[in-house]
């Protein structure tokens, strides 16, 4: 009889927890996995994904108005929330139906219930049954964090986003990270009087300030409303459904929809790490050294639970890593160095290495170089939108250590600069490349 009734258990069927789980799998591990809601985790069933989708949708929105100056003629045009509400959680459903399938080809067992560590090898089922594992890896994700004041229970995530009854004619959105800038460009091209709130008077922290600032100024001339250094005292639901919101430093104002957008917290509550005795640290994460190890030998965490780079790719990559070190017989350590990243907001924008500040601070002598220009559609539409590239360069080398940029289309042009980065290319060997032209992404290399 084996010691054990798994190899591996996987406690969460996200992005890492699924690759882990298909990866350990196909080294030969007898593997389990149990996921409460659906397979896929946050990214594909309520986030990054379905997020795009809406994305996509909003684009119509000033593409068809930009159509008249290119010659075509559209008659009135009208949005239809639901239809694309509807197309998109289908899609989901799709999606959910293959990472399941993906998981069973392995012939990796699915537990569709909630797991809890009740000792060091063993977890047991929501419907009772008991089970052991020679090795545990958890991958429970993080959830939208909501702030705690009178009447926050009115309020929404972005996991409720995407199943709104109907599209809200007055939205207020709560932070101004990420998932607040899309959802604000989302709502705005939809139709919606969009207004975020946040408590300091910055967008986007940890990304360069030209591209934030370029950002602001383009919210605010397509019409998006911002209140800074502004909290929330309290939210009244009215008779008929609309949201009074009492917030500092302004009047009372009315909305249909309020959206917090306040940053994720890890999944930890009710796992039973204590029975386990596993350790988080002082943000509330589990904590886990450079092999996505935790303090008890075989009990392994990997993605947002561990809020080391809330970011799908990077979980995908931890849980790779895990497999492949703890049953291929192949040591490997994940690189959280020159990680791209982007926010689909309305235009895009996204970056790789150290901003401008970052830069200064830690290499003191930099050169910096920019492309500021409007895009060739953009001047045929008639549209003043200019869009912004930035390389920083080490100034002794030139070797680049950071490039930004917003415009359109920013995330797929930077996907393949950030190979370019990571491979520590300098200026010369951008400037040594032929432009592709006309192209928005020729501006790579021809800044000056």
């Amino acid at each position: 009889m084996p010691e054990f009734d798994y190899d591996l258990f996987t406690i969460g069927a996200g992005s890492g927890g699924v690759r882990a789980s298909r990866v350990a799998a196909a080294h030969g591990a007898k593997v389990a996995v149990a996921e409460e809601y659906r397979v896929g985790g946050t990214c594909v069933i309520r986030g990054c994904v379905p997020k795009k989708m809406l994305v996509y949708g909003a684009h119509f929105a000033e593409d068809l108005e930009d159509a008249k100056q290119f010659g075509w003629d559209i008659p009135q045009s009208t949005f239809d929330w639901v239809r694309l509400r509807d197309h998109v959680l289908a899609d989901v459903d799709r999606l959910n139906g293959l990472y399941t399938n993906t998981l069973e080809n392995h012939h990796v067992e699915i537990f569709h219930e909630r797991a809890t560590l009740v000792g060091p090898h063993e977890i047991r089922l929501a419907s009772g049954k008991t089970v052991t594992a020679k090795y545990i890896l958890i991958a429970t994700g993080a959830r939208p964090h909501v702030p705690e004041f009178e009447g926050c229970e009115h309020g929404i995530t972005s996991n409720e986003a995407f199943h709104l009854d109907a599209l809200p004619m007055r939205v207020l959105i709560a932070g101004a990270g990420y998932i607040a800038n899309e959802f604000a460009g989302i709502f705005h091209q939809f139709g919606s009087e969009v207004t975020i709130i946040n408590r300091s008077d910055q967008l986007l922290r940890g990304y360069d300030h030209s591209l934030r600032d370029r950002l602001l100024q383009i919210s605010v001339t397509k019409g998006i409303r911002f209140q800074f250094n502004s909290t929330f005292e309290k939210i009244e639901k009215q008779a008929d459904g609309t949201l009074l919101v009492h917030t500092t430093g302004s009047s009372p104002a009315e909305y249909d929809c309020v959206m917090f957008a306040t940053g994720r917290v890890p999944n930890i509550e009710g796992l039973g790490l204590e029975a386990a005795g596993v350790e988080l640290n002082e943000t509330g994460a589990i904590r886990v050294d450079d092999q996505s190890k935790t303090n008890v030998d075989h009990i392994y965490a990997v993605g947002d639970v561990t809020d080391r780079v809330q970011l799908t790719p990077v979980a995908i990559r931890e849980g790779q890593a895990f497999a492949d070190t703890v049953f291929g017989n192949k040591p490997t350590t994940v690189s959280y160095d020159c990680i791209p990243s982007a926010v689909f907001s309305h235009p895009p924008l996204a970056g790789v290495g150290m901003t401008e500040s970052e830069a200064r601070n830690k290499l003191g002598s930099i050169k910096v170089y920019e492309s500021d220009f409007r895009p060739m559609k953009n001047v045929v539409a008639g549209r003043n939108e200019r869009s912004l590239y930035k390389m920083i360069c080490e100034a002794e080398t030139g070797r680049i250590v950071g490039l930004h940029m917003i415009a359109p289309e920013a995330a797929e042009v930077m996907q393949a600069a950030a190979i370019a980065v990571k491979a520590g290319l300098t200026k010369d060997d951008f400037d040594a490349t032929v432009a592709l032209h006309p192209t928005m992404a020729e501006e790579l290399v021809l800044m000056r």
